[in-house]
């Protein structure tokens, strides 16, 4: 395939800036150029330089627009789509009386499917490219999903959970049920296209120790797969893994006592982890997906992302549609700015920008593939547009660098920025179609 270019301004992360200081976590070029051939990043540079070297390359200008990778989502429900935006519950409530009688609906593989599509839409709409995805206690909410996104040639990581009490009938299985179900999935599904496979036991409280572990097993059994679960989002959840699990120490020992930890399990939430927990996920290399909009809206509390980091704990950003109160990775910054402020802590746009890319890419274990422009990794990308809204115009007029436009962008974002997204190279929403690429 021909060497394709995109110039615009262009910035990308390179490091936690915790580790290296804001100043030298990321690479930003004011006038840059991205080289695109196969689908994978060529060269990434100033543009002024990299003319020189090319003839006869088509180049795409996207003048005042920035050119950032694509935004990885670590955890969210797509089978939760049509309810996002529920009114008023906690957690456990909300799942009885939202989430459980929406998800029923996916034993309608016509259904999963429509919704598929909806879901990926509304990802790519808002820039992002990378996604780990719960479906439903059905499998063809799984065949669905991979479906839609293997057509799309999207890197997703997806898997059908496992729920077999503490769940109305409709939505349950058994621990031989899930497993059998999920190997037959596997064996469908991870490694095919940019596709992986995750273990899901929903949450401990629906999984019988049984179940619990023979998805401990199954993590273990294939090469590369995920596992993908829910830990320490609410007190009363809390106090009901403590009730159902007495003979553990805590929450965290009851995935870690079945084999459901280390490389490649992420955890959703954990809000409310103590030191000892945060020190076991940092040493067996285990990750959090921050869900700052999910946390405030469910009245879940503030994660602590300073306490997980210095635990060594890989984080990662997710929005949980739909707890979750949108698919924009720049909302959940939004908000994650404002959770940290509550903590005492800060988030500046450099490490935002490395929550949203890099740094989720680390915690799925794929910053050998995405998160960044280096070459050689898969050129998902999206365009940023300066001029999205009136507002966001007129603020960025009075910006005086780059640290300044991107904490606008943030703060003031949402899917109007998100002028075009581009998955392998190839563009697979346009804004101003008004439509997705592939409709």
């Amino acid at each position: 395939m021909p060497v394709k270019a995109y110039r615009s301004a262009l910035i990308h992360s390179i490091a936690n800036p915790r580790d290296v200081g804001s100043d030298a976590s990321y690479r930003y070029f004011e006038d840059g150029l991205l080289l695109v051939e196969d689908g994978h990043v060529v060269r990434v540079g100033d543009a002024q330089a990299l003319l020189q070297d090319l003839n006869g390359v088509d180049i795409t200008e996207f003048p005042n627009a920035l050119i950032t990778p694509g935004f990885i989502d670590t955890h969210i429900h797509y089978p939760q789509t049509g309810m996002i935006a529920s009114y008023g519950a906690q957690l456990l409530d909300w799942l009885n009386t939202y989430t459980f009688p929406a998800e029923g609906a996916f034993h309608d593989r016509d259904h999963a499917a429509k919704t598929a599509k909806v879901f990926l839409d509304e990802l790519l709409r808002n820039g992002t490219t990378t996604a780990l995805v719960f479906g439903t206690v059905h499998p063809q909410s799984v065949d669905a999903f991979f479906e839609a996104a293997l057509e799309r040639r999207l890197r997703m990581i997806a898997g059908k959970v496992l729920m077999d009490r503490n769940a109305p009938d409709y939505l349950t299985d058994t621990a031989e049920s899930g497993d059998a179900e999920s190997r037959a999935l596997i064996e469908r599904w991870h490694g095919k296209g940019r596709l992986a496979y995750a273990v899901t036991p929903r949450f401990a409280p629906t999984s019988s120790p049984e179940q619990l572990a023979l998805a401990g097993t199954l993590f273990h059994d294939y090469p590369g797969l995920y596992m993908h679960t829910h830990l320490s989002e609410n007190v009363q959840e809390i106090d009901w893994v403590k009730a159902l699990f007495p003979e553990r120490s805590g929450y965290l020992d009851v995935y870690d006592h079945h084999n459901l930890i280390g490389p490649r399990a992420v955890f959703a939430h954990g809000v409310h982890l103590c030191d000892a927990e945060c020190a076991r996920l940092g040493e067996t290399g285990s990750a959090v997906a921050f869900c700052p909009t999910s946390n405030l809206f469910l009245g879940s509390g503030l994660f602590d992302l300073e306490q997980a980091e210095t635990h060594g704990i890989r984080v990662g950003l997710g929005t949980d549609v739909g707890g979750g109160t949108s698919f924009s990775q720049l909302r959940s910054l939004s908000e994650a700015y404002k959770v940290m402020q509550l903590k005492g802590q800060n988030l500046d746009p450099f490490k935002a920008l490395y929550l949203a890319t890099l740094g989720s890419a680390r915690a799925l274990y794929l910053d050998d593939r995405i998160g960044n422009f280096e070459a050689g990794k898969e050129a998902d990308f999206i365009v940023l547009d300066y001029q999205a809204t009136p507002l966001l115009g007129f603020r960025l007029q009075h910006a005086r660098s780059i640290a300044e436009r991107l904490f606008a962008l943030i703060t003031l974002g949402d899917d109007r920025v998100i002028k075009a997204t581009y998955a392998l190279g190839e563009k697979v929403h346009d804004r101003d179609d008004g439509r997705p690429v592939s409709a």
